[in-house]
């Protein structure tokens, strides 16, 4: 996937739609199956693990597991695009945009930013969409002006998703992952609006997030 180029955007959308669990040799997991326990982890059982495909300079490919109720908290993706295909069971995506140009709220109107202590770590944003995914469903593609914000909830059971970025998160390169919660305010009316403005506030890695590492059981990719 090249950033700017619908034509292998297109492409790599209508191939993973195809994409299924028994290509990947996945078996969906019951709410009480556990990823296999390599070493303890410091809080108990991860809530989700990452099933390692690929990685280069220019992609990243892998697999998301997540438990029956876990979720990954709301994150960034700094100038990357991506494409999430989900494997089995059903997933939440709540997408968000930031709107730091003059007027790029379309005339939303958010509720008053809070107190001064807290405005450098403040993102103006907009909801744009919270939909369900399911295995059966297209994939959900983000761009990096365009739901490049989102959480992902895991909904009535475990389940899993496969997961493309490009290019890859890199710290040293200025892609890193920030983690983000939606300040409270009134909900806006449906008859009058689909979109609601928000502020988000940048925080720490959640604590009750954190995600383990299992094998991937799948046939290798040969780059």
């Amino acid at each position: 996937m090249m950033p700017g180029d619908g034509t292998m955007t297109s492409i790599l959308k209508s191939l993973m739609t195809e994409v299924r669990a028994a290509d990947l040799r996945l078996v969906p997991r019951r709410a009480d199956d556990g990823a296999p326990r390599p070493p303890p982890f410091p809080h108990g059982a991860p809530p989700v693990t990452y099933m390692h495909i690929c990685e280069t300079e220019r992609f990243s490919m892998g697999v998301f597991l997540l438990k029956s109720g876990a979720s990954i908290p709301l994150h960034d993706h700094p100038g990357m695009h991506g494409v999430l295909k989900v494997l089995y069971g059903t997933v939440r995506i709540s997408c968000f945009d930031r709107l730091e140009r003059p007027g790029g709220g379309g005339g939303l109107q958010a509720a008053p930013p809070p107190g001064p202590a807290q405005a450098g770590s403040l993102r103006r944003s907009v909801l744009r969409s919270s939909a369900e995914y399911t295995e059966e469903s297209g994939p959900c593609v983000l761009s990096p002006d365009r739901d490049n914000l989102h959480q992902i909830d895991a909904v009535d059971g475990p389940t899993a998703f496969m997961d493309i970025l490009a290019p890859p998160y890199d710290p040293d390169d200025g892609r890193d992952c920030h983690y983000y919660k939606v300040l409270a305010e009134p909900e806006p009316n449906p008859a009058e609006r689909r979109e609601q403005e928000v502020w988000l506030l940048e925080i720490s890695q959640p604590a009750h997030f954190w995600c383990g590492g299992e094998p991937y059981p799948g046939p290798e990719v040969h780059l």
